[in-house]
């Protein structure tokens, strides 16, 4: 939904953005005018819950249209925040998980020095006491590095995605579809959503793929780490537009779905195939 200038892509400044975080007294991210009035239209009328792999205290650097919203999912889905606060019993319950399925992010993290220099690495960043991320230089960063990391990483019950610039290693036990299952269920459970309500949702790397599967249907922008992958999925839409302005086609999607959800989606926009 957020891009910042650099990821914005061709016709930026035709697109009217709007800042929508600050970091270090500075713009970082954008909406187009068009997606930010869009997504405080949606949330008027739709449960939204924003999820994303960013930590609480870098979500709340952003200030999205149509808020505060009462759930969020961060972490990667290691963190619910109800009202804005981490809620510590979903917390404790993925502490456990991670615990039982393989080595901590700890031991995890002392594996990963051992493979990196500053070469190519810019910093190694622990995120929420749960999973590791590298920022690093693209162009100087060795071909067989994510491969040969994800080797190690697969057999422990971890996973490595790289979006850019960054390189995550997470737990297999966290994920964005757990915590949204959660969520739905609460919303359910105290009236604000019928049961069977659908869910519909847009992600773009390999980390978003078990929420884009979970969804009863979703998007992904033509862009990011599913598109470089080629991955594909019968009840993912793929928009037509990359950058700032895919942002606001997924918006546009989405209104079209909560507005009349049985319809056909509009032709504009492709289906994948099946894989």
């Amino acid at each position: 939904m957020i891009y910042s200038r650099t990821a914005a892509g061709d016709g930026f400044e035709a697109a009217a953005p709007v800042c929508v975080e600050i970091y270090d007294d500075a713009p970082l991210s954008y909406m187009t005018g068009a997606a930010h009035g869009l997504l405080a239209d949606l949330a008027g009328r739709a449960a939204v819950v924003p999820t994303t792999t960013r930590t609480p205290a870098q979500y709340g650097r952003i200030t999205l249209p149509g808020g505060p919203y009462r759930y969020a999912v961060t972490s990667n889905g290691g963190a619910i925040l109800v009202d804005g606060r981490p809620d510590e019993q979903w917390r404790r319950s993925i502490d456990r998980r991670v615990a039982a399925a393989g080595p901590p992010v700890t031991a995890v993290t002392e594996e990963l020095r051992t493979r990196i220099d500053e070469r190519w690495v810019r910093s190694l960043r622990v995120a929420d006491d749960l999973f590791c991320y590298l920022v690093v230089d693209v162009a100087a960063q060795p071909a067989e590095f994510v491969a040969a990391w994800r080797a190690w990483c697969a057999p422990r019950g971890w996973n490595v995605s790289q979006q850019g610039r960054k390189i995550y290693t997470m737990p297999n036990a966290v994920t964005k579809s757990a915590a949204l299952h959660d969520v739905h269920g609460r919303l359910v459970a105290d009236g604000t959503l019928r049961a069977g309500s659908r869910v519909v949702a847009a992600g773009d790397g390999v980390l978003d793929i078990d929420l884009l599967v979970h969804a009863d249907t979703a998007i992904r922008p033509r862009h990011g780490e599913l598109e470089d992958t080629g991955w594909q999925h019968p009840t993912v839409t793929v928009t037509t537009g990359r950058g700032i302005r895919a942002g606001e086609e997924i918006l546009t999607w989405f209104h079209q779905h909560t507005a009349h959800p049985e319809t056909p989606f509009p032709q504009r926009m492709s289906t994948c195939p099946n894989s």
